[in-house]
């Protein structure tokens, strides 16, 4: 287990009855998370004073509720900013558990001492991206949505990351790779975040169980010679650590030797003192210390 402890601008408070309370800066939201399948009794003063409450709807989907938050804001983690803003489906364009991962590619990276290419597929509003960049790699990020990818070049510039190595890319990930093996290109390390279920630019679909696979081989193809580490993270229920390991251990380990770990990320309740699982991820680092 890989546990997000180390923010000052965010924390998880509390959680209760399919609920999660958290700080985001100054600001207290209340927002739904399938893994808190616990009743407790909610007895922290923010669960009544919340700035914001996402409430799902029985026909699907749902919407903010109460909302008395500003249309945007900022937060820090170590040396990063990140611009938070509350989208319609419950998210805030960050994952705070990330920066468990963060922090161990950040230090590889730094401890390689040497110039470092990272491919960053599924990259979001680039959490991963801004924190490889601000370790010294370049990047290339890609994401099949135009905003999100407007979001990750406002999240580099809040980082003094503005003139960057940074490459953005708004493209459908698995044709990208394709691209990439077909013209030569190859990259020190690879982060790939794919969802559970998704649309391509050009109406590609894309389903976790049917496709990590084989985008796991392809990716595998684009490692330099001196690869670094090939990271996975899921929010799928159904993907477990254990699968994730299987395949890069199938697809990498293999061939390039190296070691792999697997496990949950997880964000510590400071007022039960609990863990709430935030997903998994799957962590090949080319020479051992692939913990750290």
């Amino acid at each position: 287990m890989w546990i997000a402890d180390k923010w000052n601008d965010y924390e998880l408070i509390d959680t209760s009855a399919g609920e999660k309370l958290e700080r985001w800066g100054k600001y207290i939201l209340i927002r739904p998370d399938p893994q808190v399948i616990w009743h407790t009794d909610k007895k922290h003063q923010g669960w009544k004073r919340a700035d914001a409450v996402y409430s799902r709807s029985s026909s699907g989907g749902g919407s903010w509720s109460v909302n008395k938050l500003p249309k945007e804001w900022n937060i820090s983690y170590r040396e990063l900013k990140f611009v938070i803003r509350p989208m319609g489906f419950k998210h805030t364009g960050l994952f705070p558990e990330q920066a468990a991962n963060w922090d161990w590619f950040s230090e590889l990276i730094k401890e390689s001492a040497r110039p470092i290419k990272v491919l960053n597929l599924f990259a979001y509003t680039g959490g991963a991206t801004v924190a490889a960049a601000a370790a010294g790699a370049s990047v290339c990020h890609v994401d099949a949505s135009k905003g999100m990818v407007a979001q990750a070049k406002e999240n580099a510039a809040l980082s003094g990351l503005a003139n960057a190595p940074i490459r953005y890319i708004v493209d459908d990930c698995k044709k990208f790779v394709e691209r990439e093996i077909r013209r030569g290109n190859k990259y020190d390390a690879v982060i790939m975040d794919p969802p559970s279920y998704g649309r391509g630019p050009s109406g590609e679909v894309w389903k976790i169980e049917d496709s990590i696979d084989s985008l796991v081989m392809l990716a595998a193809q684009l490692l330099s010679d001196k690869p670094l580490f090939f990271l996975i993270n899921s929010y799928t229920t159904g993907l477990s650590p254990l699968t994730m390991k299987y395949i890069i251990d199938s697809r990498i380990t293999a061939l390039r030797g190296g070691s792999c770990q697997a496990g949950e990320l997880a964000l510590p309740a400071s007022a039960s003192g609990g863990l709430l699982p935030c997903g998994s991820s799957a962590r090949w680092c080319a020479v051992g210390g692939s913990d750290k």
